[in-house]
């Protein structure tokens, strides 16, 4: 039990997703908690008949914010507060919960609850998601080919093996489709062929394996990651690469072995020599590509026990 206790009518507003991780979200234990200390909770599910853009209309009268499920849950919620300045708590409660896991967040409803009091909220960037006019928001990554391959292929997987899913789907991507991709890259024409093209906005993936070096998500920029590799195995070195820059354990070993190109962007537009499917931030969009990503810088205050410095990964 957390020793905190809430400052003098502070309102939390708890939007959740109770279909996220199987049943598995504590959000309603940390609900209990929180009002045992003395705070106001207010709670509201998805689904239940109004938009995410009515549940969130009266945002300014809350103190703190809680988003409870998995990571597509946390970064609508974000993107429909964006610029709103109310601190974000990320709960986890999905499969893969990747947002909370950069941010360094706990998993115990006791835990969650003395984040949320303690306030302590650094301000990040979020992604935005253009698909043939419509916005979206995304805090994670999004990506196209390979990459959204795998989300679809892991979809059935999820209920019995959880966040196992995507590692066994990833490893289905044997062969991938490998395309030609057209790019816009904050204005300039480029293109690139290969499996898939990735968006990324936070630095880890699932059990804190590094996507690629130092990405921040605070920087006001996106880092755009271009699969060229034939299959997933040639990813390897890359990975292998990454962990040592993370763990300080001195120069590349295989120094780029061609198979990922990375730059940084402020606006990306991507489109493919046939139509690719679309992920953001673990769900499919309902449209493939082309597709626009752009930084939305500071978009969005997330409460976190660590500092700013430990968020670039």
């Amino acid at each position: 039990m957390t020793n905190q206790t809430a400052p003098p009518k502070m309102r939390v507003l708890v939007i959740y997703n109770s279909k996220s991780g199987n049943g598995t979200n504590t959000v309603l234990q940390c609900a209990e908690v929180l009002q045992s200390l003395g705070c106001e909770v207010v709670l509201r599910e998805l689904g239940e008949g109004a938009s995410l853009a009515e549940q969130t209309a009266d945002i300014a009268d809350f103190d703190r914010l809680i988003a409870a499920g998995g990571d597509g849950t946390v970064s609508s919620v974000a993107y429909a507060v964006r610029y709103k300045n109310v601190p974000l708590l990320a709960y986890p409660a999905g499969t893969a919960n990747l947002i909370a896991l950069n941010l360094g967040m706990p998993d115990s409803p006791d835990a969650l609850a003395e984040v949320l009091l303690q306030g302590h909220a650094v301000r990040v960037d979020l992604g935005e998601l253009d698909v043939g006019g419509e916005q979206c928001g995304f805090a994670m990554l999004a990506g196209t080919g390979a990459d959204a391959q795998m989300i679809r292929e892991s979809e059935e997987l999820k209920p019995r093996f959880g966040a196992m899913a995507y590692i066994m789907s990833a490893l289905k991507q044997l062969n991938p489709h490998k395309t030609t991709f057209s790019m816009v890259v904050d204005g300039v024409p480029r293109s690139a062929e290969g499996i898939g093209v990735m968006v990324a906005n936070f630095g880890k993936a699932n059990y804190g394996l590094p996507i690629s070096d130092a990405i921040s998500p605070s920087d006001g920029r996106l880092t755009v990651i271009v699969l060229k590799a034939g299959n997933v195995f040639r990813l390897i070195p890359n990975l292998i690469d990454s962990l040592r820059s993370k763990l300080n354990l001195g120069d590349p070993v295989f120094g780029g072995n061609g198979s990922i190109e990375t730059f940084d962007a402020r606006e990306i537009s991507i489109d493919a020599a046939e139509p690719f499917p679309l992920q953001y931030d673990g769900e499919l969009h309902q449209q493939t590509t082309p597709f626009t990503a752009r930084v939305l810088p500071g978009a969005i205050r997330f409460l976190t026990p660590v500092q700013k410095t430990e968020l670039t990964t």
